[in-house]
């Protein structure tokens, strides 16, 4: 079997849209899929933001050409997630999604990440859920049947660790941006070089999908 490296990060609605597509190549394709999150520096490219009840930038760091690539980037986005039934409301700050990056991490080496994943990307994007809240991220662990007792202190020491050398890990293979893939070498980034990726998973085709019960999703950390 072959591995595909999926990257992500919880604060990229990009990301969020993708997450069907990239399941699904679990059941066409006999691959190892792993999944590894990737904390974007967004004000590093597009600024720093945040926005009051009004709707106005309190920072005010952000450029002309900035703010129209933001908002172009939301309209895309909730445009794509109307046609799926999802729902994409901007955040009103840039979040750190370190924490939440951690969580996954977390649940990953107790093999319940899945539900853990599925849940924390919903519920941000209806703004149900704040990245950067250790209680709300653990209550997320607690609901998808993750043992948080040992929670706090990994988020502490070696949940950070180890998302730190994963993100070095990520920059040193080229990585820069996510939704990515990962295949033999080669970095895709973005959802619509899918096709590009299932060209080279081609030859791992399976003569029939996995079954619902067939559970083969894997994680780095786990």
């Amino acid at each position: 079997m072959i591995e595909l490296v999926h990257y992500f990060d919880y604060k990229s609605p990009y990301a969020y849209l993708a997450q069907a597509a990239n399941d699904a190549l679990e059941s066409r394709y006999a691959i190892t899929l792993v999944r590894v999150p990737y904390t974007l520096d967004i004000p590093s490219y597009l600024g720093a933001a945040e926005l009051d009840d009004a709707g106005r930038d309190r920072l005010g760091t952000r450029n002309a050409h900035q703010w129209r690539r933001v908002r172009y980037s939301y309209m895309d986005c909730r445009r794509e997630a109307n046609r799926r039934g999802l729902v994409i409301r901007g955040p009103r700050r840039i979040f750190d999604s370190s924490l939440a990056h951690i969580g996954f991490l977390y649940a990953a080496a107790q093999q319940r990440f899945r539900d853990y994943h599925a849940r924390v990307f919903e519920r941000f994007w209806r703004r149900e859920l704040d990245l950067e809240d250790p209680a709300a991220i653990a209550g997320v662990l607690v609901e998808t049947g993750v043992d948080v007792s040992g929670f706090a202190d990994f988020a502490r020491g070696e949940g950070r660790a180890m998302l730190i050398q994963l993100q070095q890990e990520a920059e040193e293979a080229g990585v820069f941006g996510v939704p990515s893939w990962m295949i033999g070498g080669e970095l895709f980034w973005g959802a619509e070089r899918l096709p590009r990726v299932e060209e080279l998973l081609a030859p791992y085709a399976r003569r029939a999908p996995l079954s619902a019960g067939a559970d083969r999703c894997r994680a780095r950390g786990s």
